[in-house]
């Protein structure tokens, strides 16, 4: 238990035989359940995991028979702690790399009723991982976590690949798992689902542990981006139906839409033209063709601009709106009203 709430660990491991024992031999004590998602490992996880478990019983073995993808071993671990009563879920990989000693930070947010789910966050630790994270790395990190800042509408959050989570029972049992995202990139999935549904989402420092020779991250360079790219603009156009028209309609969707379907256009029509010049020696291509296509792609941007500052401005108006509500902290007598 911790502060009266019974806390939930998930780790998700696929071929982590070496590192999954000391991950489990540095659980702190304040875990009442310690869910291992073996996700199809083809070496001796699952083995090491059950020799554990018989010296702690807090620990269980769950397994997919083939890989389903982390996001989908995370779900699986939220899906056993909501049936058995867990108010919060803590998530860490099975690699020894995150602080387990710092996971109050994250539940402690959840406890006082500020927030539904909490992140670490390696660069609000000074000189941390700015100084040790490969630079390609660092740079991948930024462009995702900038796409998915606007994605989701949630301007506060940062380094979002960091998988050192925890999520309040209430937000797991909001959110349609089904349509998650499985795979690699499922933190930035998680995060404009969980902000599409109004949750409070917030970053909290944590220290950056690299083990040497070990995989320092799931960033995998220009594949990786290509990949979780088309899957964050699903999950961005999701949020803006979703929160931006059902839920509460706000007129920035219209520019969103608007720039969304000009920019490109304006994009596609100078490429046509250049093409032309360069091929066809400008047969067809007029001054007032060159105009229309320059005014496309500078009101395009204009209007996604335009959407992305009233977008922040609505997100700042939210967070200080919450500020100044009255906290309504996690209690054992408000679960079993909840449970009722």
């Amino acid at each position: 238990m911790y502060r009266e709430n019974r806390i939930a660990l998930v780790i998700p491991a696929r071929n982590e035989e070496r590192l999954i024992r000391p991950t489990l031999e540095n659980v702190p004590a304040y875990f009442d359940r310690v869910y291992v998602v073996d996700d199809g490992s083809s070496d001796r996880t699952a083995d090491v995991v059950r020799e554990l478990a018989a010296r702690d019983p807090r620990v269980e073995l769950l397994g997919h028979e083939r890989n389903q993808g982390v996001g989908q071993a995370i779900i699986t671990g939220y899906q056993l702690a909501l049936r058995e009563g867990c108010d919060i879920a803590v998530v860490c990989g099975g690699d020894f790399q995150m602080p387990l000693d710092e996971s109050p930070r994250l539940m402690d947010p959840i406890v006082d009723g500020d927030s539904d789910y909490v992140k670490g966050n390696r660069f609000m630790e000074r000189g941390n991982a700015f100084d040790i994270m490969p630079r390609t790395r660092l740079i991948g990190n930024t462009l995702l976590s900038l796409m998915t800042k606007v994605a989701s509408g949630n301007y506060g959050v940062f380094d979002v690949v960091d998988g050192f989570t925890a999520i309040s029972r209430k937000a797991m049992e909001s959110v349609d798992w089904g349509k998650a995202w499985k795979g690699y990139g499922y933190p930035m999935d998680f995060i404009i689902r969980i902000s599409s549904q109004g949750f409070r989402i917030k970053d909290v420092p944590r220290r950056a542990i690299y083990l040497p020779g070990e995989r320092q991250s799931q960033i995998k360079g220009f594949r990786y981006m290509v990949r979780v790219t088309p899957m964050i603009g699903r999950a961005f156009m999701h949020r803006l139906v979703y929160q931006c028209i059902y839920y509460d309609f706000h007129p920035l969707v219209l520019l969103y839409f608007a720039g969304i379907a000009l920019f490109p256009l304006g994009l596609l029509s100078g490429l046509y033209l250049v093409i032309n010049k360069l091929l066809l020696g400008g047969a067809g291509v007029t001054g007032s063709r060159s105009v229309l296509c320059a005014i496309l792609v500078i009101s395009g941007a204009q209007f996604i601009l335009s959407a992305m500052a009233m977008d922040q401005q609505a997100y700042a108006m939210r967070e200080a709106a919450r500020q100044r509500e009255p906290r309504t902290p996690i209690l054992p007598a408000r679960r079993e009203e909840t449970k009722k």
